[in-house]
């Protein structure tokens, strides 16, 4: 293909287009737009760029983006322990604090278990949530996954290794749209989707 974009010009073109959402003609006015930006003002996003990609890292306890040792909602007190809003990835834990009703703690499971893309139980963060679940006193676990057949499978997975144990399990009400993002969802829905939760599981050994 012909263009008449310098090569400098076309390496950032390309760079815009791998984010997401972003097509030929949006990557093109962002490079474009980028060139209008002061130099130092671009050298100061380019520190921060680098910056958050070295020292972001998921909490070693629940998974959470963070850039601490431990995040702080596992580091904060006042967050009740033994409640656990177990969610896809870490955009949804920002979604749910934006709420600012929950104040239980979270566990990210990096994906959800989908056999078609050879995605296994083994291959998502379950394995310390059930370490978490085992050190904890009543716990309860609010399956807050989006309505898709991958969802699902995950949901009943998690039931099924925690129906022998003293867990409460719960998931969102479906006042959710089916197979939602629940990081696009709005702060009311979610408190909603929260407050109005149902049990699926009483944690009651048979």
């Amino acid at each position: 293909m012909i263009t008449t974009y310098p090569e400098k010009l076309e390496q950032l073109i390309e760079f815009y287009k791998k984010l997401p959402g972003v097509g030929e003609k949006s990557a093109e006015r962002m490079a474009l737009a980028t060139l209008l930006i002061p130099l130092e003002e671009i050298e100061m996003a380019s520190k921060v760029l680098v910056e958050a990609k070295k020292e972001l890292h998921p909490c070693p306890n629940c998974g959470n983006l963070t850039d601490l040792d431990i995040c702080n909602i596992c580091s904060d007190e006042d967050r009740d322990q033994n409640t656990i809003c177990v969610i896809e990835d870490f955009k949804s834990v920002f979604a749910f604090e934006k709420s600012r009703k929950y104040r239980g703690v979270y566990h990210v499971l990096n994906g959800l278990i989908s056999p078609m893309d050879d995605i296994g139980a083994e291959d998502i963060n379950l394995s310390s949530l059930v370490k978490r679940v085992q050190s904890l006193d009543n716990p309860e676990l609010i399956l807050a996954l989006k309505g898709t057949i991958e969802g699902e499978t995950t949901t009943l997975y998690i039931k099924k290794i925690f129906e022998e144990k003293n867990v409460i399990i719960s998931r969102l009400s479906y006042g959710l749209p089916i197979g939602a993002e629940i990081d696009y969802l709005d702060m009311i829905t979610i408190d909603k989707a929260l407050s109005d939760r149902k049990k699926i599981f009483d944690g009651k050994e048979s």
